[in-house]
C-alpha cells in the first residue's frame, strides 16, 4: 500500500447566521500530496522560509501575507515584496500535489434550505471525501490516506469528529462505507502552531480558489499557478470533480 495525506483547510466562513456581502462563500480546499513528495515539499518550504525570514519558524498564511501582518511586514518592502510572491508562485506551481475543494454560495444555500441546514464545513467535507475516492480511483489504487484536518476549536472538532464517523461507517449517495474503509485509514489533527508544510499549502490554495469560485473571468496568478493541480474529468474538466460548488 502507498501512504497518502489529505491536508485540509478553509476559507470564509462557515457560519449561517452572517454572509459577507464582500465573501459570500464558504469554500473546504483538500490537497492530496503521497509520502515521498510532502517530505520533499516540506524541505522547498523550509528552503523558502529561511531566505526571506531566515529562519523556518514562521507560519505560511494567506491571510497575514496579504495583509502584510507580522512577520510578513517585511513585505512592505515593494522590491521585496515582489520577489517574496515570483518564488511563492513558482514554488506552488512546482509542487506536486492534487486539489479537491468544495465551494459553498451561502446566499442560495440559504435561501433552499434555510438558516438551519446543515454545516457548509461537514456538507463540503462530504462532498471532497467521494471525489477523494474517485480521484485516488485513478491515480493510485492501493492508496491509504490519512485525512489531516486543522484543528478549530473544540466545538468544532468535535462535531467533525461525529461527522467524519458517520460518512466512514454509513457512506454517503455515491460511495459505501466499505469503499471509504478500503481507502481512508487514519484521521490526525494538526494545529496551525504545528508548523505543518501540507497544512500551509492548503491554507495557501484555499484562497485562490475562492476568488476563482468568486470571478472566474478575472485573473489572478496564484489560481493559474495551481489550476492544474485540481482534480479533472480525462477532458480537464473541473466542475463537478476537483471543484464543487453548491448549491
Amino acid at each position: 500500500m502507498n501512504k497518502y495525506y489529505f491536508f485540509l483547510d478553509e476559507t470564509g466562513d462557515h457560519g449561517l447566521t452572517y454572509i459577507d456581502p464582500n465573501f459570500p462563500l464558504f469554500l473546504l480546499c483538500g490537497c492530496l500530496f503521497s509520502e515521498n513528495v510532502l517530505v520533499k515539499a516540506k524541505e522547498l518550504i523550509n528552503g523558502f522560509k529561511k531566505k526571506y525570514f531566515r529562519t523556518d519558524d514562521v507560519i505560511l498564511h494567506s491571510r497575514d501575507i496579504r495583509k502584510c501582518n507580522g512577520a510578513f511586514q517585511v513585505l512592505f518592502d515593494m522590491n521585496l515584496k515582489k520577489s517574496f510572491y515570483e518564488d511563492l508562485n513558482n514554488l506552488m506551481k512546482n509542487l506536486q500535489f492534487k486539489i479537491i475543494c468544495s465551494a459553498i454560495n451561502k446566499d442560495e444555500y440559504i435561501k433552499r434550505y434555510g438558516r438551519g441546514a446543515h454545516d457548509p464545513y461537514h456538507i463540503s467535507f462530504s462532498f471532497i471525501m467521494e471525489r477523494l475516492v474517485f480521484c485516488t480511483d485513478k491515480i493510485d489504487k492501493k492508496a491509504e490516506i490519512v485525512i489531516m484536518p486543522e484543528m478549530r476549536g473544540r466545538r468544532e472538532d468535535t462535531l467533525f469528529i461525529s461527522h467524519y464517523n458517520s460518512v466512514m461507517d454509513s457512506g454517503t449517495y455515491h460511495v459505501t462505507s466499505s469503499r471509504f474503509k478500503n481507502r481512508v485509514k487514519h484521521l490526525k489533527f494538526c494545529k496551525k502552531r504545528d508548523n505543518v508544510a501540507g497544512s500551509q499549502i492548503a491554507d495557501l490554495t484555499a484562497y485562490p480558489l475562492a476568488r476563482y469560485v468568486l470571478n472566474p473571468k478575472e485573473p489572478y496568478i496564484p489560481f493559474e499557478m495551481i489550476k492544474e493541480k485540481i482534480y479533472c474529468n480525462p477532458n480537464g474538466e473541473i466542475d463537478g470533480f476537483g471543484l464543487k460548488v453548491f448549491p
